[in-house]
């Protein structure tokens, strides 16, 4: 009674965008189609010591034994299917897999809803033992033909390295999306602070005591998922990413579980090193024991959040150059996440099925070129080839500044960091200045594709502040296309060579080096990847800052990043410029 129950209504599917499914390309037809979807809701699956896991498993209605698409995370998975808008819908839509010919089994961790066992912190190694435990139950299912595979964004993907590093034996392939490898620089001190505004909003959102216990009977999900991806959603979804910070607002106030509480504190205040930090380490350091195929994508848009984990992970990991592949895809924001399903598919039916849909003719990286519109194919990241350029900041004044190729006379300007929250007396800006601004006038094509790093020499007032930098297109009508990101706290610069990869400049934030007010001290980190073109006419654009609330874009561009509680102190920043301030781009030359 309760299958056919559960089954009334059949989910509905959303109208997948292609711009957002395939990266520059169009397979072949895959290999099944029209296969249906059928639920199998809240199975058990036993992992030790008497616990049991709920999933919700999702099979093609076609009787048949099928690759299973193994999902675990720390979420309730009571609205994933429904289409409501939820950060932590990332697992897709469950009839894509099934028409094309694959099961899905959507795992709750331990103490999460349905799932029994007492949940200890996010990703430690009893969640990687139960997600190996959950692969070797898919495999051995009746409806499975014994191979799994893994498919998710954000947590569901950053689990996918993390039990791949195991070597499960039924495990022969994944698909990733927005993933991070180090959580303790990735997540806990990017940047040298807490991600204070992101664990307000991740914990609020998903952690929830109502969370815990909320219950959605299939039946009305599929109900909802007909009204939510219908033809409305064109007009909802525009409306609601117009409002999505202040969604983002109302979570941030709501009170977690008290587990969950205890680890922000940790994270926030007691966990200033990675021996104090509870956050588990990741898979970073162990990729190389990772051997089987993948696809790893990276939003482009993110910019505090995910993106170096995906650059780990394809330099590192020990599987061969010919069977993994990297995405880096544009500025795109969408609740839920529906993104990479098709290209999954048509992966995983090259990888699984031996399907000649042209996926082998893919180049290993794909990136998207703001400004000509398009994907560009490469051989590897930083692309092979592109040689690095020097844009060094030169200026008179804050209003007479400009990026050249040459290094300046030695110089200096300043700007003033002022503590988030600060209530401010009016005209302040007039006189004290936030930002800087610096502009490469472009006069020929110029394509840049790879890492993107500042070095500053830089001296304050106080002991330490927060160096905030943006990296921008400016068109020719005016228009801003916001590339690149990053931020350092000047009291926690030391880097850290063992963990650096070519694409990030990775920093020991764990032993402060507080600065000597008026003494110059080298600051150098990463910004985000950004590939672009620029024309002749348009400008490349530096901004420098304290306060990433002062650089940011709102999230309905496509645009996520999230506030970070620093510069700590107010105080006045010299950029001492001349041969040891620069930033360094990659040019890809015909």
């Amino acid at each position: 009674m309760g299958a056919w129950l559960d089954n009334l209504i059949p989910l509905k599917a959303p109208a997948l965008d292609p711009a957002h499914q395939y990266a520059g390309w169009q397979p072949a037809p895959p290999v099944h189609e029209g296969l249906g979807c059928h639920l199998l809701a809240d199975q058990r699956i036993p992992v030790g010591d008497g616990v049991t896991l709920s999933a919700d498993v999702y099979t093609p209605r076609v009787p048949g034994r099928y690759p299973a698409i193994v999902q675990f995370a720390a979420y309730s998975r009571e609205l994933h299917t429904a289409g409501i808008p939820t950060g932590s819908n990332e697992i897709g839509a469950p009839p894509v897999f099934t028409n094309h010919g694959y099961g899905q089994v959507v795992v709750m961790r331990r103490g999460m809803g349905r799932s029994g066992g007492e949940g200890r912190v996010f990703l430690n190694d009893q969640d990687v033992d139960d997600h190996a435990a959950c692969i070797a139950w898919a495999a051995a299912q009746p409806w499975c033909d014994g191979r799994v595979v893994l498919f998710g964004t954000s947590y569901y993907g950053m689990t996918q390295p993390l039990v791949a590093v195991r070597r499960p034996p039924a495990l022969k392939a994944f698909f990733c999306n927005e993933i991070c490898t180090d959580y303790f620089r990735h997540l806990t001190q990017f940047g040298g602070v807490p991600g204070l505004s992101f664990f307000n909003l991740w914990m609020g959102a998903n952690f929830t005591q109502a969370m815990f216990r909320l219950q959605v009977p299939p039946v009305v999900r599929a109900l909802l998922s007909h009204v939510l991806n219908s033809g409305l959603k064109r007009i909802w979804q525009p409306q609601l990413m117009k409002r999505a910070d202040g969604l983002f607002r109302t979570f941030m106030r709501q009170t977690p579980v008290r587990a969950v509480r205890e680890w922000y504190v940790n994270w926030l205040i007691d966990g200033k090193t990675r021996a104090a930090s509870s956050i588990p380490p990741g898979p970073s350091g162990r990729l190389g024991e990772i051997e089987i195929p993948f696809v790893v994508a990276q939003n482009l848009g993110y910019f505090n959040l995910h993106q170096f984990g995906c650059y780990d992970l394809f330099e590192n990991a020990g599987t061969a150059a010919d069977r993994k592949w990297m995405i880096l895809a544009p500025a795109h924001y969408e609740l839920p996440v529906y993104a990479w399903q098709l290209e999954a598919i048509a992966f995983f039916d090259h990888v699984l099925r031996g399907a000649e849909n042209g996926y082998r003719d893919q180049p290993p990286v794909r990136y998207w070129l703001d400004g000509a519109g398009r994907y560009e194919g490469a051989a590897d990241f930083p692309v092979p080839g592109s040689r690095p350029l020097r844009l060094y900041p030169a200026s008179s004044a804050p209003a007479a500044s400009a990026l050249q190729t040459t290094a300046p006379a030695p110089a200096e300007t300043s700007w003033v960091a002022v503590p988030p929250g600060a209530v401010l007396i009016g005209g302040f800006d007039e006189v004290a200045n936030q930002t800087l601004t610096f502009d490469l006038p472009v006069d020929r094509p110029l394509h840049l594709a790879g890492p993107v790093s500042l070095s500053l020499r830089l001296s304050c007032n106080e002991i330490d502040t927060q160096v905030v930098a943006r990296l921008s297109r400016v068109a020719v009508d005016g228009s801003t296309h916001l590339l690149s990101l990053g931020t350092i706290a000047a009291a926690r610069r030391t880097r850290d060579p063992g963990r650096s990869t070519a694409c990030e400049i990775a920093i020991d934030t764990q032993t402060p080096l507080p600065l000597t007010p008026g003494v110059p001290v080298d600051l150098a980190f990463s910004l985000t990847p950004a590939p672009t073109l620029l024309q002749p006419g348009e400008r490349l654009r530096l901004d420098l800052a304290s306060r990433l609330d002062l650089l940011r874009s709102n999230v309905s561009k496509g645009y996520v990043q999230f506030d970070i509680p620093a510069p700590p102190y107010f105080s006045r920043n010299n950029l001492h410029m001349g041969p040891d301030t620069c930033l360094e781009v990659h040019e890809v030359t015909p």
